[in-house]
Formats: structure tokens, C-alpha cells, sequence
């Protein structure tokens, strides 16, 4: 008898919790879990990129690196990357910027907009160019990757703007030699000073101070005796320069040498 009470008894416990659940689930309280979100790449570019206009930069990359991991599609995520890159530039990071344009160019070398991250690797050192005292090396990279762009993108939508560009990052360079080359002149290092002016003259024969070349060679080899090469060097420059202020006194010493 006292087993049959005992189960009665526990039978009795499980219909009041379930008439318990019964209840409670009938009683209209909201369900609270959330349904999944679905993520809108779109949208979301937008956003990032409202962000990065109001130069909110570390939310902004935030936001475009989220898109990159969940945009299925691969149609946003390549133009989130190029962004973060943008935004590096923006706030005046270059060596990030130029490592996310890179990064852009190994996941996606084929993409329509590989051209514009290469342009702006070449750009980004470009803008480092302050003159030749303190621009060679931005120039000597700069020049790098405007070639390879040309190589590489040979009909690329910025070939007028590029070219000007190289023959400024010629200049610069050419300009920092002329410089090293002044300096052993000045030092009294005559042969050294020909190796550096004769490699101006050999690999930018465009530089705009040619005739200022020309005439630091007349010189050098002056001081070392050569006079067959003063003759040859300064020749050239009142040839080619007649009316140049250095010309004038090219002519003064071709004067004296065959007097």
C-alpha cells in the first residue's frame, strides 16, 4: 500500500510541473532569444565608409575588416581592403598604407583596381620626395614602382600623370649625385667627382643641369692634368650650351689652353 501512495504521489509532482510549462507557455511572454542577423555587405560598406569620410579611421578599418571576413559575395571585400589601405594614406601612415596596398595586390592581382593600389605604393613614396638633399630614397622607390606599373599596366589610366612623375624622380636622383658629385670636387677627390658627374651624364642624360655637369668634368679634369679631356668635355658644353653662364667661362679656359 504505502508503494502504491508513493508512486500516486510522484505522478502527481510531474502533472503539476507540466501543467506548470503549459501554462507559462501560453501565457504570450515574448520569446527572448534573437534571431540570426543576416550581414548586408553593402550597407555595411556604406557605413564604413561614412566613418572613414568623418576620419573616424581605427572604426572605419574595424568596420571594413569585418566586411572582408563576412562578405560572401567577394564583391565587397576586395574594396574593403583597397580602403583600408585609403585610410593609412589619410592619416598619413605611409609605410601601412603601402604594406595594405601590397596585401591587396597578393589576394587579388587580377582584380580591376590592382592598377590603382600599384599607382598608389608608387604614389605614397612619391609624395615622400622633398628634394635632392632629403628625397633620394623616396625617389629612387618611387621611380621603382612607377616602371613597374608601366610594365605591368602598360595601359594603365594614369600614363600622362606618370610619366611627369618619373622625370621628376630622374631629377631628384640625378640631383642627389650632382650633389655627391660637388661634394668630392669641393674635397679635392677629382677622380671621384668624374665617376659621379660621367654617371649622370650616362644614366640621366635628361637631367636639367647638364650643362653645370658638363662643365664640373671640364674642371675636374683639369686639376688632374688631362687636358685632351678639358678640351673634349668643355667643347661639348659650348656646343651644346652657347649662351649658358658656364659656357662663358668653358670658353675662358679654352682660351688659355690653346694659348
Amino acid at each position: 500500500m504505502p508503494n502504491i501512495l508513493n508512486s500516486m504521489g510522484w505522478i502527481n509532482r510531474l502533472f503539476l510541473i507540466l501543467l506548470v510549462l503549459f501554462v507559462y507557455s501560453c501565457s504570450g511572454k515574448p520569446d527572448t532569444v534573437k534571431p540570426v542577423e543576416t550581414f548586408e555587405p553593402e550597407k555595411a560598406f556604406e557605413k564604413a565608409n561614412e566613418l572613414l569620410e568623418k576620419k573616424n579611421y581605427e572604426e572605419a578599418r574595424t568596420a571594413f575588416l569585418e566586411i572582408k571576413n563576412r562578405d560572401t559575395s567577394r564583391k565587397f571585400a576586395p574594396l574593403a581592403q583597397l580602403k583600408i589601405a585609403d585610410s593609412y594614406v589619410k592619416e598619413g601612415e605611409s609605410e601601412l598604407a603601402i604594406a595594405e596596398f601590397r596585401r591587396f595586390l597578393e589576394a587579388y592581382p587580377d582584380h580591376k583596381y590592382a592598377v590603382y593600389a600599384q599607382y598608389q605604393i608608387a604614389s605614397v613614396y612619391f609624395d615622400q620626395i622633398e628634394g635632392p638633399e632629403r628625397g633620394y630614397s623616396g625617389a629612387a622607390r618611387s621611380l621603382e614602382e612607377f616602371e613597374k606599373l608601366k610594365t605591368m599596366y602598360p595601359r594603365n589610366p594614369y600614363r600622362e600623370v606618370v610619366d611627369t612623375k618619373i622625370q621628376k624622380c630622374r631629377n631628384v636622383i640625378a640631383g642627389y649625385e650632382f650633389l655627391v658629385g660637388e661634394f668630392y670636387y669641393k674635397k679635392g677627390s677629382f677622380n671621384a667627382a668624374v665617376n659621379r658627374f660621367a654617371g649622370i651624364l650616362k644614366t640621366y642624360p635628361d637631367y636639367q643641369r647638364e650643362a653645370e655637369v658638363l662643365f664640373y668634368i671640364g674642371m675636374s679634369y683639369k686639376n688632374l692634368g688631362r687636358k685632351d679631356k678639358v678640351l673634349e668635355y668643355f667643347n661639348r658644353l659650348v656646343g651644346k650650351y652657347p649662351n649658358n653662364k658656364f659656357s662663358a667661362d668653358a670658353k675662358k679656359e679654352l682660351t688659355k689652353i690653346k694659348s
